[in-house]
């Protein structure tokens, strides 16, 4: 039988948000939920609690607190006439009104409006303060204790490693994060193992000059207070097994993320070919996934973000996935970068995603599981720090339309400076503010029809490409896992992208071109939009 709980307004306040608010987040826990009205006597409160027989009644008010003490000490009186003690009266209110609330002796709980979701969710949870501080020391168990509402994750790399380190004790205090991402400098990624290859100049460009394991031994004990928030770091660009160990062995990475094709000759990151990058990078997977560590392939979104367009996005999205799941990775972190382009549509965006989601999901099954991560594109941001506050919003409701497990929070101010402690606090507490709106109730996004129809169509295109790139391997025991077939498929254009051009690894002749919100695959001589079909078959007719 549910657990039943009651909830109102009581005397003269009408202000009805967090009474609301409270019971659509125990409806969301299972909870028969019901609101009671607004602005209830005492009397009337009264009886709907005898017709009702609840096992909670929680009460609002949040006005100013001095006529509070005397409804308070009406409804006490007529809790003792009634013998209605053995319920659990819960109180919502301001600051001022929650401390007359815990005075009045009534309230099994109070909150005052200061309280984070996962303070609540425990609560109705049935979980009692102590144990809600031991906050889970692993991601699934992390994630299974929150969802449907997703854990936060933000990334934070100072050019100084102190500054670091006192950033991530002010976050892991503030309690608003669950992942901290330690973002290393490039000299880090690409030579922590080799420091005599580092160009000093650029000591703190684009992360924080970790340059010896203490660093991330100090960063972890760092992070041991507040609400305990787990630590990853981005994977080396060379070394990376050696890099994984590290990570394991400091920080007890949270989850591994590993391109597929990246961190080569193809993006300018490191000296490896693509083939030997492909074959590196599925090594790597491997040794995650026999050690249960869940892995990110962040592979699509490095196309989209050089133009390509959307079918080839969905399309390195699956084959990610396939290579994390052919090296047996069990818990797959799928991610999903929205606004990007960041002039795509909404509609499209979520077609787009929808599309990835629902081919990755056909590789699920009890040896590979798929969590959903969702986060704005920085290219989305404006350099005007209130605008860019206006992006951060938006972005996040959209992209709540994925039910995510882990919502990747992008700093408002990040296309302007770094994020500090102080701003990524402030760009954690606007997400979850969204987030926390989003289950009041959506639009029905995922069931719109023009999403519907962008969504199948990507789902045709992407496999389109994928088998392309299996005709490309006939005769190959697996096309798909393949460094040496990969490879020649960006080599020849089957997965391209226009930024790629004049590359030495890739065609890079693809244009392409927004249409409607959308990208597609374009040609600039007779000026018309390609389908799918058409580039593939141009391109393997060449061949």
């Amino acid at each position: 039988m549910n657990r039943k709980i009651i909830a109102c307004t009581i005397g003269n306040c009408v202000h009805v948000a967090g009474v609301m608010n409270f019971l659509s987040l125990a409806e969301q826990e299972g909870y028969d939920a019901e609101f009671s009205g607004i602005a209830l006597t005492v009397d009337e409160l009264i009886r709907e609690v005898k017709a009702k027989k609840p096992d909670y009644v929680g009460i609002s008010f949040r006005l100013t607190p001095e006529p509070l003490r005397h409804i308070l000490k009406e409804l006490k009186q007529k809790i003792d006439e009634e013998d209605l003690k053995g319920i659990k009266w819960i109180f919502g209110g301001n600051e001022p009104a929650a401390l007359v609330a815990k005075e009045s002796g009534i309230f099994y709980k109070v909150f005052d409006g200061t309280e984070d979701v996962d303070e609540v969710i425990g609560f109705l949870r049935g979980i009692d303060k102590k144990e809600f501080e031991h906050y889970p020391k692993d991601l699934i168990s992390r994630i299974e204790s929150k969802y449907p509402y997703p854990i936060i994750r933000h990334h934070l790399g100072l050019p100084k490693v102190e500054d670091t380190i006192e950033a991530i004790k002010k976050i892991a205090e503030s309690k608003v994060l669950d992942v901290i991402s330690i973002a290393p400098d490039q000299n880090a990624q690409s030579f922590f193992f080799e420091p005599e290859k580092m160009d000093r100049r650029l000591d703190g460009a684009g992360g924080v000059p970790v340059r010896k394991k203490e660093d991330f031994v100090r960063m972890y004990e760092a992070a041991q207070r507040g609400n305990f928030p787990l630590l990853r770091c981005y994977s080396g660009t060379s070394n990376l097994l050696k890099f994984a160990e590290l990570l394991k062995e400091t920080i007890n990475n949270a989850w591994a993320a590993i391109p597929l094709c990246w961190y080569s000759e193809l993006d300018g990151r490191g000296p490896r070919t693509v083939r030997d990058a492909i074959f590196e990078n599925q090594q790597a997977m491997k040794w995650h996934g026999e050690r249960g560590i869940p892995v990110e392939v962040n592979e699509a979104h490095h196309w989209s973000l050089r133009d390509a367009h959307d079918a080839v996005g969905v399309a390195a999205f699956y084959l990610a996935a396939y290579n994390a799941k052919k090296a047996k990775v069990k818990d797959f972190i799928a991610q999903f970068m929205f606004n990007v382009p960041p002039s795509i549509s909404p509609k499209m965006d979520i077609a787009k995603m929808l599309a990835k989601l629902e081919l990755v999901s056909t590789l699920e099954d009890d040896s590979f599981r798929v969590y959903r991560q969702v986060r704005a594109g920085l290219a989305s941001f404006p350099s005007d720090l209130n605008m860019a506050k206006g992006q951060l919003a938006y972005s996040a409701y959209i992209s709540m339309a994925l039910k995510p497990h882990i919502y990747h929070v992008v700093g408002f101010c990040e296309a302007h400076h770094a994020a500090g402690a102080e701003e990524i606090i402030e760009s954690c507490k606007i997400a979850r503010q969204i987030i926390k709106n989003s289950f009041l109730g959506m639009p029905d996004f995922v069931n719109d029809k023009e999403v519907i129809e962008r969504k199948e169509r990507l789902k045709e295109d992407a496999m389109i490409i994928i088998d392309a790139i299996k005709e490309l391997g006939k005769g190959i025991e697996d096309p798909l896992s393949s460094p040496d077939c990969i490879a020649k498929a960006i080599q020849i254009g089957i997965l391209d992208a226009p930024h790629l051009k004049g590359s030495k690894a890739a065609k890079g002749m693809l244009t392409t071109k927004l249409y409607k919100g959308a990208l597609y695959p374009y040609d600039p001589i007779k000026k018309r939009i390609l389908t799918e079909k058409e580039r593939i078959e141009r391109l393997l007719c060449t061949i």
